[in-house]
């Protein structure tokens, strides 16, 4: 690891650990935009971190062992695509929609852009429509309609009316970054449930020692950390590839293996708790919520196995293993 990334995450674990405190708080994102997150894939030569998806993940990993309520994957997904695109900069807060659909004309669109996260000072959105990535301002909707999603997070839907927008052709898949970011945002919440079962299985006593102690209990949780590792290592693996070129198959192959590790992870994790666990005053739902939600947005798990086995398919039976070797010998050689 990095000087800068050791730096990176003392930072965040101190700032996340702080706002974890502040449950009820319905925006905490100011915060994390005073501690200059937005710009962690910003080059140094333009006062930013100058990060690399290693950190993005590890970063992100945090905002889901300690869940707050601010569209940082969103952001940082956002930022990432601005720059790799040639968006100009500027300071104005961008996020990541889940989806839009819409037409282009002469520099205008028309069309809608779903899920779109609420925060303090965010202002600009960024889609991919019509074979672009196109850059909205917010403030220009014709329409906008909230709603929130599984976690409780709120959402616009907003609909654009020939309204001005920059707009870059490129074939870049801007739901894969979404996706990475949800990826490592599972892993760490999965983390987070490990942590809490563990511990509630230590202190709740049934027939005057510990459940803990009860063979089925021990295998459950034995079966939560192999899934929280899975999502962890899925995560790692597509930021590696990131790192080192295309990553379009392992950013597929970790949402989808996360989204399975999370599915498991919500049941496990209730089994355990009981009762308690359901309750509002209880910390297991702020994971569990953002879990069950999180593995449907940027891709499900029908949606990214549909794209694995179109890769796999167009690549035949002969071609399919020698691919898979010459992407882990890519990134192998690039270490």
């Amino acid at each position: 690891m990095s000087d800068n990334r050791k730096l990176l995450l003392g930072m965040g674990e101190r700032l996340f650990a702080d706002l974890r405190e502040q449950r009820e708080v319905e925006d905490v994102w100011p915060v994390l935009h005073e501690a200059g997150f937005q710009h962690l894939f910003r080059p140094e030569s333009a006062d930013g971190f100058g990060g690399d998806w290693g950190d993005g993940v590890a970063l992100l990993h945090l905002s889901g062992l300690y869940p707050v309520n601010a569209p940082l994957a969103e952001i940082l997904a956002a930022t990432w695509l601005e720059e790799t695109a040639g968006f100009a900069r500027s300071d104005e807060i961008c996020v990541l929609a889940g989806a839009a659909h819409g037409k282009l004309d002469g520099g205008r669109f028309t069309g809608e852009v779903m899920a779109v996260p609420v925060a303090e000072g965010v202002s600009r959105v960024i889609a991919a429509a019509d074979g672009s990535l196109v850059r909205l301002d917010i403030a220009v909707a014709a329409r906008t309609a909230e709603g929130r999603n599984l976690a409780g997070d709120k959402h616009l839907r907003l609909t654009f009316e020939n309204a001005p927008a920059e707009a870059k052709a490129t074939d870049e898949d801007a739901m894969r970054w979404g996706a990475l970011a949800r990826t490592a945002q599972i892993a760490g919440a999965l983390d987070g449930v490990l942590k809490l079962s563990i511990d509630y299985a230590n202190e709740r006593q049934q027939f005057g020692r510990p459940i803990s102690k009860f063979q089925s209990v021990q295998q459950s949780l034995a079966l939560l950390a192999e899934e929280a590792a899975a999502a962890n290592c899925a995560a790692q693996a597509a930021a590696q590839a990131a790192d080192h070129g295309d990553a379009a198959l392992e950013c597929a192959c970790a949402k989808l293996r996360a989204g399975r590790a999370a599915a498991i992870g919500v049941e496990i994790g209730h089994q355990v708790h009981g009762a308690i666990g359901f309750t509002k005053e209880h910390a297991l739902h702020d994971y569990t919520r953002r879990l069950a939600a999180w593995r449907s947005e940027f891709g499900n798990e029908r949606y990214w196995g549909a794209r694995i086995g179109k890769w796999a398919a167009e690549r035949g039976g002969e071609a399919l293993w020698s691919g898979l070797a010459e992407r882990s010998d890519r990134i192998g050689k690039a270490s």
